[in-house]
């Protein structure tokens, strides 16, 4: 018997145990495969080291324009798959070793289920097929989740894959559609691309990054448009076939049919709980879509039951399944003030090429909550460090009309969210996440100095310009 019984060793399974380890309680984690779960193996961990080299052939790229006179002899798919594998065991090592640490490690597949005394427990089945009852007085599942597919559409693995097959390319596709524009498709896009991929980007939705701020969205698809990306919002798969060693992609797209050919065909349609098997169904914690039903805690219907990360309808991101971890971990261990996850302040990051990310409310989100918001833009062009790197972009502050908290300098009212495009995006936000969960009003904000030159100096821009006092803006 144990504490606690994590079920998945996937980011908010480990950040659950290792979480309650430190409380002081005893915890067994159960994972059939490596820790770290999609994340650390088959998606941003490896996504992110391609697309680190991916920017280093994008400076390539740029070399005439900075004096330099290079010769690119081509992908070094070997070295290429040293360099990813080479992050994730780095990372699977720590993991081992913190795991062992502060858990007991159960290595096989789970099931959860009632222990003949009425109780949870984890049936957990090893490679040799033994089976062993794990109990505890709480059990947590967070098995992560799968590639979604398409309705009729059969994944080869070959030229019609998921992310799970295509993160191991040894080189880049001559041609690829990807079917999907969320982040796993528009950062497949930024991964192909720099080493000649002729891209098409298909879309359902009428806008790529559909979870993104418009404006947002519109200034990626144009930033791909101009690289010479082809982006088709508004566009409907009708068929996906193979032939041979080619890929055909049907589409019907502003009232005419297309088809398209390509080597890989990506399908990058979001990914689903992966909760089939795991004995939520028949304990009846499941919704119609196959997450488990919980309250803003992770706590699910059944005493002593617990989820977190991709298994619940919350944000599919890594961090925010550390974030509901800690709480999850935190309830169990009966600390007092225990706040839940604030999703709306949990940042938002995409890295495709530019990067995108931001926090809090869209504007359309603002406007549908609070009525009349004021909006305020500063371009990357007139930033120093974004002429030198040759890249554009937008910080987009949203704020309130009025309001101020009593004693703050002027009357704006607070920050409700920041959408930023451009380099590194996904590190600047930092800046606005803090800006956004403490309720702080522009004039605060303007008053912080920013290094000068620096990328991040745009955010102070952007504040400046809220306050109504921009200084290269107008």
């Amino acid at each position: 018997m144990h504490d606690v019984v994590v079920l998945g060793g996937g980011p908010g399974g480990y950040a659950t145990a290792f979480r309650a380890a430190a409380r002081g309680l005893d915890v067994a984690l159960v994972e059939g495969d490596e820790l770290g779960g999609t994340c650390l193996h088959r998606g941003c961990i490896p996504s992110k080291a391609i697309l680190h080299v991916a920017g280093v052939m994008e400076e390539v790229h740029r070399a005439p324009v900075l004096g330099l006179q290079l010769r690119y002899d081509g992908l070094d798919g070997d070295g290429l798959d040293d360099f990813r594998r080479g992050v994730i065991t780095r990372l699977t090592k720590g993991l081992d070793l913190l795991a062992g640490q502060r858990t007991t490690r159960y290595r096989g597949w789970g099931r959860v289920l009632r222990s003949d005394d009425g109780g949870l427990a984890v049936a957990v089945t090893g490679e040799d097929g033994a089976t062993t009852e794990v109990a505890g007085r709480h059990v947590v599942l967070a098995t992560g989740s799968v590639p979604r597919t398409l309705p009729g559409v059969e994944v080869d693995g070959e030229v019609v894959q998921t992310s799970d097959q295509a993160l191991w390319f040894r080189q880049a596709p001559r041609r690829a559609v990807i079917i999907g524009a969320g982040a796993i498709g528009m950062e497949f896009a930024s991964m192909w691309h720099p080493f000649g991929t002729e891209v098409t980007v298909v879309e359902a939705l009428d806008r790529v990054l559909p979870l993104e701020d418009a404006e947002s969205s519109a200034a990626v698809a144009d930033a791909f448009r101009r690289r010479g990306m082809e982006v088709l919002t508004g566009a409907r798969v009708t068929e996906v076939r193979r032939d041979g060693d080619v890929g055909h992609v049907d589409i019907e797209v502003e009232g005419t049919t297309r088809s398209l050919a390509a080597e890989v065909v990506l399908v990058a349609t979001g990914r689903a709980p992966r909760t089939a098997d795991s004995g939520a169904e028949e304990l009846g914690v499941l919704d119609d879509r196959g997450y488990v039903r919980t309250d803003a805690f992770g706590a699910t219907e059944v005493v002593g039951l617990w989820a977190v990360g991709d298994v619940r309808p919350t944000l599919a991101l890594a961090h925010a399944a550390f974030a509901e971890g800690v709480v999850v971990a935190d309830r169990i261990a009966g600390l007092d003030r225990v706040q839940p996850v604030d999703h709306v302040h949990t940042p938002r990051v995409t890295y495709c090429h530019p990067e995108v990310a931001s926090v809090g409310l869209t504007e359309a989100e603002a406007r549908e909550r609070f009525g009349e918001v004021v909006v305020t833009r500063t371009s990357f062009r007139a930033n120093a460090k974004g002429i030198i790197a040759g890249v554009d972009g937008i910080v987009k502050v949203v704020h309130a009309a009025a309001g101020a908290p009593l004693g703050a300098a002027g009357t704006a009212g607070p920050v409700l969210g920041v959408h930023i495009v451009g380099p590194q995006a996904t590190e600047l936000i930092a800046e606005a996440v803090l800006a956004t969960a403490w309720e702080a009003v522009p004039e605060e904000l303007a008053a912080i100095t920013h290094a000068h030159p620096s990328l991040y100096e745009a955010i102070g821009e952007a504040f400046q310009s809220a306050a109504g006092v921009p200084l290269h803006g107008h």
